[in-house]
């Protein structure tokens, strides 16, 4: 199931699943380090449980998500999220079951389910072996893999159009439930920053998801062909912000980490402290 480079076979439906005049905001959320993270294996579909690491950085993204308007604000609207959406793997579900008890806290939980729509890319034969070994024993699939990603894939695995395929549905009802039973807006509206433009009357739904999965549907909303692939980086627990203004999408924040901070300053100061102990540079 090859994709030519250069075509981009759902163009018009990508462009379809946005209703007219939607005024909304998605949320994107990648999940937490996993256990197979740890052990540089890779992921795919299998089922791996986010390590002690991926269960603070999921409190932290969760705690961000229940205070949005905390400086530095998150751009949403003051709304409670319409719903939190989650790709059905055990990672992705103990990350939105950590943001899923912040809300709730914040009295802002909104209903949450699962949706296979937006689970991990099928890594086929590749899932569960550790990366060296895939170096060894794939060196030419995973070559193409990472220089043509429209073209080839894991041995057994999913295709980007294959992804694509189940991607833009699920995308589109998301959109779909956020615009229900709310008049189109205009883009006759203020479209550069920094002018005043309150969300008050804007919905906004919460997807916590894959990092190859979020690549596919952020190509899907913006249009973009899969050989762009590679273009986005979603680390663990980074949070992106979609806005949709009538019915035009617009990024306003990609793979925010800021809530991170003190995690990360965590890692550096024991990093700090091995290499002192063992006399290393």
């Amino acid at each position: 199931m090859d994709d030519p480079a250069g075509e981009h076979p759902l163009t018009a439906e990508a462009a379809s699943i946005i209703p007219d005049g939607l005024d909304a905001t998605l949320v994107l959320v990648r999940h937490g380090e996993s256990t197979f993270i740890v052990e540089e294996r890779f992921q795919g579909q299998s089922e791996t449980p986010l390590s002690p690491i991926g269960l603070r950085q999921a409190g932290l993204v969760a705690r961000r998500l229940a205070t949005p308007h905390e400086a530095p604000a998150l751009p949403v609207p003051p709304a409670r999220p319409t719903e939190l959406v989650h790709s059905p793997l055990q990672r992705t579900t103990q990350t939105a079951e950590a943001i899923e008890g912040a809300l709730r806290a914040a009295v802002l939980a909104p209903e949450r389910r699962a949706d296979p729509a937006f689970l991990e890319i099928g890594q086929g034969e590749w899932e569960g072996l550790h990366r060296t070994e895939i170096d060894a024993r794939y060196a030419t699939e995973l070559a193409a893999w990472r220089r043509r990603p429209h073209e080839a894939w894991a041995p057994g695995g999913e295709s980007l159009a294959d992804v694509q395929t189940r991607v833009a549905p699920g995308l589109e009802a998301i959109l779909a439930r956020l615009g229900a039973g709310r008049p189109p807006g205009s883009p006759d509206r203020p479209q550069v920053a920094g002018y005043r433009d309150p969300l008050v009357e804007q919905p906004w739904s919460i997807v916590v998801g894959h990092d190859g999965v979020f690549k596919v549907a952020l190509l899907t909303l913006f249009d973009l062909p899969l050989d762009r692939f590679w273009m986005w980086s979603m680390d663990l627990c980074g949070i992106s912000v979609i806005e949709f203004r009538a019915g035009r999408p617009v990024l306003r924040a990609h793979n925010l980490t800021a809530h991170l901070a003190g995690l990360l300053d965590e890692e550096a100061q024991a990093d700090l402290e091995e290499r002192s102990r063992s006399g290393a540079l």
